[in-house]
């Protein structure tokens, strides 16, 4: 009986300790989105890259021009031709708003290019508008700002 007992307790406790684990804040799940869109622009994953935001996202690239839609930035991206060029955003900070299920995230990005090294080339500030409203976060609108 005592050695049941133990054992329920462990598989319980077991349990409790594994759920914690699994279970990610809104934060963190857009960390980890950030993370994996990051990954995918170093490969030039561009579909997968798009797969992070709204069909109707809002882009301002590091030079000003203004994108409205996913497929006006997927369309601007192929403009690019056979560029090397890849960016990193590196987060500063997200900030929630669980009740409307919207997040700010902002942070700086670097752009490198393998062909020319392994020193960023351009730098900047960034900020983005993050929704859930379709059950998973996505990007709403980013405004990128080139600072060299």
């Amino acid at each position: 009986m005592k050695m049941t007992r133990k054992l329920l307790f462990a598989l319980l406790l077991s349990f409790m300790c594994t759920s914690a684990l699994v279970s990610q804040t809104n934060k963190e799940k857009i960390e980890e989105i950030r993370t994996s869109s990051n990954l995918a622009l170093k490969s030039y994953d561009h579909e997968k890259v798009l797969s992070y935001l709204t069909d109707d996202v809002l882009t301002t690239t590091g030079n000003g021009t203004l994108l409205s839609g996913k497929k006006a930035l997927a369309d601007y991206i192929s403009e690019g031709g056979d560029s090397t060029m890849y960016w990193i955003r590196s987060t500063e900070e997200v900030i929630v708003n669980e009740k409307r299920g919207l997040a700010w995230e902002h942070g700086f990005w670097n752009a490198y290019d393998p062909e020319l090294g392994t020193h960023s080339i351009i730098h900047g500030n960034y900020a983005a508008m993050w929704t859930k409203d379709s059950g998973e976060w996505k990007i709403k609108s980013q405004l990128f700002v080139s600072l060299d």
